[in-house]
């Protein structure tokens, strides 16, 4: 069984996928097959990813095994690369049961050494658009942009239907422009029928676990009144799984003369790290119900372990919390509350509830740990011995106080305070015992008198140790809920982690722009909205939701195609000598900010005999579907109102062209370019700081995915850095984090770096649309 697991997982399966496979004899069998019959067909042992993606497909869907070598060789040997050359010729065999199956007829129909060019999709697609442009002008985004889709599909066969629909959404917006606000405006939906009230009592709490972002539900409406099946203020004992005492009511009466019936949330974290991307989630649903409610939400730092604090932490989360558009009730911290909380644990220990124990740390980890020879001590003695440990009369380590229980999970006696003389950030020396995060979550919640303590889903195991320890006390339990946690693929989120990427130099600091932490976010120059449109998108779900960073991306691309303005920029430039004008010449250009709004302003810029292009806007020999600047084909330039024509190239030593010569004349005169691209003139030099993912596969932590570690399964091509752009002045008085789009290159956001004398820019995202058609 361990060998056939190894085996499942060479080919790239994860070791959960391999082990639920496992459990289907059948297909184990096939997969084992196949796998055996390309290692032979091979000759070695390793099958990439993309191969092991195709096997286990074939394998799961094969109905007739008797060609499972066949189609193995026609996968190994790259004839079939995709799911649908697959599907294919999965059909092609199932037509052919008996009859011996033909090579030529198995390509034909498979579509085997069949390219698609680029040019091809982009002929196919103008076909279509053009077909439907009078009808696509009258509906605009309205209309069902599938049918288009559909015909290009048809066209091409064994097209990529990711690039086709790029290639669709671009055109589209060429032929459309970006939408205004009548086309967001939400077609009236038809009355749905009345759900069964059984069907809603079945519901999860998830609202939107849709990830695949179709029309989402904003946060507030996600999160207000009904919509999560929460209890209300006071009504915690109708929970699930709720523990009731005899004093539960009345406490719960006490509760509500404190609360007024008002819902009180918190955030909690650990002032250790910075936030990262699955902490906006906690921010949005904790800060988010309170609001959606009319009620409070408490940012409280959990500082209870004082050697990983530092300062820097506290500041950092207040501001990122502040940044996505929350403000707290009140700012508290655990450490408020460590006289109370001795107290109780006082308390705890005269109820019989908890004792001293000596069993060291390593005795301690683990699941299987040895029941304590001194569990069953006299209260007293436990009394005597945990006011030493306050008083510092033991070593580190040398003793614990631990609580008579055992948790969900199993663990027995979990900690409730250990020894640390290490001094804490606020309270100095006052102590040298900390509460650990168990015995001080709970606890901290009632004194708060938190209504919902939402926390993910990880800490569903302690639950049970939660409600045991409030009523142990005989105070005011809250209720725990749970919801999934926010994974992205293609990054690390962990303290950990982070830190061996700084240390080793991989990135500069948490807030380098490649990472996912919040501050890094906001220096790459994501809009806070995004994040938070973002998180109303993969809603508020039980289970994990794992995205990946394009989904995000898309949410960055929604604001900023409002809210930032345009300007132009090259990045490679290329000299323009317009020969036709005067030395001398210059006139100023207006640029609208928003060319789908000019109302909301412009700028002006300088055009001068001298612009600059980027090279890759020219191309010395015309190729077919190339539509920008080569000596026989003219070229528009943008807000200029001119045609620009080659008439000389010039080149240096080396036959690099530095230089064109070239003529302009006026658009109106002109017959219509095939494109119009983007140019500046007397402009700033600045820097440029272009992002890709920092990882290589999309699970790097996964062994399965990266055998060697997440530190091998770096991009080497995660920054580039262009140290001489050119981009026009209207950006020159811009401040840090201001954020621009760069016409037909991307969104940039000013970065810290910058100084008087140059500025940088971080790309942010990349446009939608293939910046080389427009």
């Amino acid at each position: 069984m361990a060998d056939t697991l190894e085996l499942f997982t060479s080919i790239g399966l994860s070791e959960q996928k391999a082990k639920e496979t496992l459990k289907n004899g059948a297909l184990s069998a096939t997969l084992k097959d196949a796998i055996v019959q390309a290692h032979r067909v091979l000759g070695t042992s390793a099958v990439d990813k993309a191969i092991g993606t195709l096997l286990y497909s074939m394998a799961s869907r094969l109905k007739d095994t008797k060609r499972l070598e066949f189609l193995t060789i026609n996968i190994v040997q790259r004839k079939i690369t995709s799911e649908l050359q697959l599907a294919a010729a999965l059909e092609f065999l199932k037509s052919r049961p008996q009859d011996p199956i033909s090579q030529s007829e198995f390509d034909e129909a498979c579509g085997v050494g069949i390219v698609i060019t680029p040019e091809q999709i982009e002929d196919a697609v103008e076909s279509v658009i053009k077909k439907h442009k009078e009808q696509l002008l009258k509906e605009r985004y309205r209309f069902n942009m599938g049918l288009l889709m559909g015909e290009a599909r048809s066209a091409l066969k064994w097209a990529d239907g990711k690039v086709i629909k790029n290639e669709v959404d671009m055109q589209v917006l060429h032929l459309l422009g970006p939408k205004t606000e009548a086309d967001l405006e939400k077609k009236p939906k038809p009355q749905k029928a009345k759900v069964a009230e059984n069907d809603v009592k079945n519901q999860e709490m998830s609202v939107n676990g849709d990830t695949g972002f179709g029309e989402t539900k904003s946060l507030m409406e996600q999160l207000r009144g009904e919509a999560l099946k929460f209890h209300k203020p006071g009504e915690n004992y109708t929970t699930e799984g709720y523990m009731v005492t005899p004093n539960t009511m009345k406490l719960l009466k006490k509760h509500l003369e404190i609360t007024g019936g008002q819902i009180r949330t918190r955030f909690p974290p650990e002032p250790n790290g910075i936030l990262h991307i699955g902490h906006a989630k906690a921010i949005n649903f904790n800060f988010g119900y309170a609001k959606a409610n009319n009620g409070i939400c408490f940012l409280r730092y959990d500082d209870t372990n004082p050697e990983k604090e530092e300062e820097k932490y506290f500041t950092a989360i207040k501001d990122m919390v502040e940044w996505l558009g929350y403000t707290p009730y009140d700012v508290t911290h655990a450490s408020d509350n460590f006289q109370k909380l001795y107290d109780l644990a006082v308390d705890l220990i005269r109820r019989g509830h908890a004792y001293v124990c000596h069993q060291k740390g390593e005795e301690l980890k683990g699941h299987n740990v040895p029941p304590s020879p001194w569990r069953d001590r006299p209260v007293e003695e436990s009394l005597v011995l945990f006011e030493r440990m306050k008083k510092g009369l033991f070593a580190e380590g040398e003793a614990t106080l631990r609580m008579k229980m055992v948790m969900e999970d199993g663990k027995m006696d979990p900690v409730a305070y250990r020894i640390k003389y290490t001094p804490h950030h606020r309270t100095g020396d006052e102590w040298c015992i900390y509460p650990t995060y168990d015995y001080t979550h709970c606890l901290c919640d009632s004194i708060e008198n938190i209504t919902h303590s939402l926390c993910t889903k990880e800490f569903q195991a302690r639950r049970s140790s939660y409600y045991w320890l409030c009523n142990a006390l005989d105070l005011y339990c809250p209720v725990q809920w749970e919801y999934g946690r926010l994974n992205l693929t293609y990054t690390v989120v962990s303290k950990r982690k982070i830190i061996k990427l700084v240390e080793t130099g991989v990135v500069r600091d948490w807030d380098d722009p490649r990472l996912f932490t919040l501050t890094a976010l906001r220096r790459r120059g994501f809009p806070p909205e995004a994040i938070n449109n973002f998180c109303a998108r993969v809603g508020v779900t039980v289970s994990q939701t794992t995205t990946e960073p394009h989904l995000l991306e898309a949410c960055v691309r929604d604001v900023l195609n409002d809210s930032a303005p345009r300007a132009m920029a090259v990045l490679e430039p290329l000299k323009v000598t317009i020969t036709n004008l005067a030395e001398n010449f210059k006139s100023d250009v207006r640029a609208p900010d928003f060319p789908a709004n000019e109302a909301k302003g412009s700028h002006t810029v300088p055009f001068t005999r001298t612009i600059f292009i980027e090279q890759s806007d020219f191309r010395e020999v015309m190729e077919k579907g190339y539509k920008r600047l080569t000596p026989d084909q003219p070229v528009g330039l943008r807000h200029a109102g001119y045609v620009i024509s080659v008439q000389k190239i010039i080149k240096d030593s080396e036959g690099k062209v530095v230089e064109l010569e070239v003529t302009c004349c006026s658009s109106e005169t002109a017959e219509k370019p095939k494109a119009f691209i983007h140019w500046v003139s007397e402009p700033l030099v600045c820097e440029v700081r272009l992002y890709e993912k920092l990882f290589l596969h999309k699970h790097p932590e996964d062994p399965s995915e990266v055998p060697s570690g997440f530190l091998s399964d770096i991009n080497p091509h995660s920054l580039e850095v262009i140290r001489n752009a050119l981009v026009d002045t209207s950006v020159k008085t811009a401040k840090v984090f201001d954020k621009f789009q760069f016409e037909r290159v991307g969104y940039f956001s000013l970065d810290p770096d910058s100084t008087a004398n140059k500025l940088i820019f971080n790309r942010t995202v990349t446009l939608k649309e293939d910046p080389g058609k427009i």
